[in-house]
């Protein structure tokens, strides 16, 4: 059997929990209740690591597809005796509708099995091995299918076929014809919320019904894009939000932890967790793609999550656990082989106490441009946020950092970290109205300009002939085309413009952008990075074709993971990644802005 790869995956997301469905059905990665809970399911990680497989029995194909702006997934298997689809889908709140899709969840994992062609014997498999396969749950027979108890959790399975218990895993064969239809749900319910016992039987098609309409009632609420790209500029925004926390707001990085940068390596990272770098471009990317209504939410959850660190001038952390957690300190779990033998498999993330100046700049950033659904006078927590992150870029700019590609050798003066604590500074001088008496402007300006010098003096590198990582480098960093992005400096600017030529010519030989020599693989959101200064420099056709280039290593499903490798295609690192669709969905604004500007008409009208 072929090895699978990133890409053979599919998400499934109740806007509390995700899971990842492999196109030969079965579901590899599910983490209940919450987005970095242990694991119910981990073959993504290694074989031993439990999972739930319904799948034709020999020989089939599959073709897959999410039903029209949901994230409810059909697919369907063809075999050589007819075809079978699965649709699957996480439940979403009975009757959540816009808004309020995510807020609560039932916790369950619906699949429907219905024959379209001839008849199909399917197999099912159920082998649950929770807290990420430290547990081997016993699984007994219930009058509705089965029940997996062992440890801090109940899973039940309501199957709606009979099933032979084999102690600690549940399987059944079954046949499916044209017009019949079997339903499965598996029902995640804490020990401590176990009640009387009582098994519940959800009503499999009803619950089903319920997802898609819940997707689609946000989808037609956040739906005001029209620009080049439209679909894929959807479907972004519709996995942005399916890695939206819905009680907090928080988004988290990806779904998943320890997918490998490279095969075998140990660039293994956990990203189930919510960056502040993330969150502020995942604004911008809705805004753009969605129309957010709920800015104020997401900036009291920065407010909530900080706590009094400026206040006491304390170094605010760059992530934060999905319902503000600060400690998220990271450990290897030993028994797991990761994924394709890439080991350390590691939960939690030790960049949490990392110090990364850029973050300042990307929040006030983001309420700079989500300001009129703010108001003209900010509410005294979202002003007093704002003010101190200002005051801490004008107090720390001039510091050492790990940078944003959170480096763990020795922290430096990196051009990015300085460019950001200038948005931060520019952002909130121009916010400073709506500030009240939390604003502190003159201080803000002479700080801005300082940070402007030093990076114009100290970031060129003569040798490079461009900017570069850091201060005293002439290593060419991805992280610098962020500058004409923020506007920091205009893309035709001579510098930047030169910048931008040695980017392309020397980290992205491959037709990607990689973010430093030798990185191994292409970085998706350095590469629409790229796009982005094209379209900016008026390099429209160039920058087209690099997005449809790096739009094409999505999968079938339009997913991106973190990187691509160029020669075989193949994506790496946890997935899908928010940033990458972040890129994709900025990139092509960009592209809309560049369209715009030609014909001499506002890019508004594409929004």
């Amino acid at each position: 059997m072929t090895e699978a790869s990133v890409g053979d995956f599919a998400l499934l997301s109740d806007c509390h929990s995700a899971a990842l469905v492999g196109r030969d059905g079965s579901v590899d990665w599910y983490c209940a209740p919450r987005f970095d809970s242990p694991s119910v399911f981990a073959h993504l990680l290694d074989g031993e690591g439990g999972h739930w497989s319904i799948r034709p029995v020999g020989e089939f194909d599959a073709e897959r597809a999410y039903l029209e702006d949901t994230m409810v997934l059909r697919t369907v298997f063809r075999t050589p005796r007819g075809r079978v689809a699965v649709t699957d889908a996480l439940a979403l709140e009975s009757g959540a509708r816009g808004h309020d899709i995510g807020v609560r969840a039932p916790h369950v994992l619906l699949r429907r099995v219905e024959g379209v062609e001839g008849e199909v014997e399917m197999a099912l498999e159920f082998v649950p091995r929770p807290e990420y396969a430290l547990i081997t749950p016993l699984v007994l027979p219930t009058e509705t299918g089965v029940v997996a108890r062992g440890g801090p959790a109940e899973l039940q399975l309501v199957a709606g076929c009979p099933l032979e218990v084999q102690d600690t895993k549940a399987t059944a064969q079954f046949t499916t014809r044209a017009g019949e239809a079997a339903d499965f749900a598996l029902i995640y319910r804490r020990a401590a919320d176990l009640g009387d016992g009582t098994l519940p039987c959800p009503d499999v098609g009803g619950e089903l019904t319920n997802t898609r309409e819940g997707w689609r009632s946000w989808s037609e609420l956040h739906g005001g894009y029209q620009g080049p790209y439209a679909e894929q500029v959807r479907r972004s925004a519709l996995v942005l939000q399916a890695l939206t926390y819905g009680p907090t707001g928080a988004v988290v990085a990806a779904a998943t932890t320890s997918l490998p940068e490279t095969c075998g390596g140990g660039d293994n990272w956990d990203y189930r967790f919510a960056w502040l770098r993330d969150l502020s471009l995942t604004l911008r990317a809705l805004w753009i793609a969605a129309c957010p209504d709920e800015a104020e939410r997401f900036f009291h959850w920065i407010d909530h999550a900080i706590g009094g660190h400026l206040v006491e001038g304390r170094q605010v952390q760059i992530m934060y656990g999905i319902e503000g957690e600060h400690d998220l300190t990271e450990h290897s779990l030993e028994h797991l082989r990761g994924f394709r033998g890439s080991r350390p498999v590691r939960v939690g993330n030790d960049a949490w106490y990392q110090k990364q100046l850029d973050v300042l700049g990307e929040v006030v950033d983001a309420a700079y441009l989500l300001r009129d659904q703010l108001g003209d006078e900010f509410d005294d927590v979202i002003a007093r946020l704002i003010s101190g992150f200002a005051d801490k870029a004008a107090e720390s700019w001039h510091e050492t950092d790990a940078g944003m590609w959170e480096a763990r050798d020795e922290e430096r003066h990196y051009i990015s970290a300085k460019v950001m604590c200038w948005v931060a500074l520019d952002r909130a001088i121009k916010l400073a109205p709506r500030l009240g008496e939390h604003a502190d402007t003159k201080r803000w300006e002479m700080a801005r300009e300082e940070v402007r010098e030093a990076i114009l003096e100290r970031g060129w590198s003569e040798e490079a002939g461009a900017y570069t990582g850091a201060f005293g480098s002439d290593q060419l960093d991805a992280s610098v085309l962020l500058m004409p992005l923020v506007d920091f400096l205009p893309a035709t600017d001579p510098r930047m413009w030169a910048t931008i030529e040695a980017v392309e010519r020397e980290l992205a030989g491959d037709g990607l952008v990689h973010r430093w020599d030798g990185d191994d693989n292409g970085f998706l959101i350095c590469t629409y990075w790229l796009v982005e200064c094209l379209a900016r420099a008026g390099e429209t056709e160039r920058a087209v074709e690099l997005f449809e280039r790096t739009t094409s290593y999505a999968n079938d499903l339009g997913l991106l993971a973190e990187e691509a490798d160029a020669a075989t295609g193949e994506q790496w690192g946890n997935f899908p990644q928010a940033f990458s669709h972040v890129g994709l969905v900025n990139a092509a604004w960009s592209l809309s802005q560049a369209r715009e500007a030609t014909v001499g008409s506002s890019p508004e009208q594409d929004k």
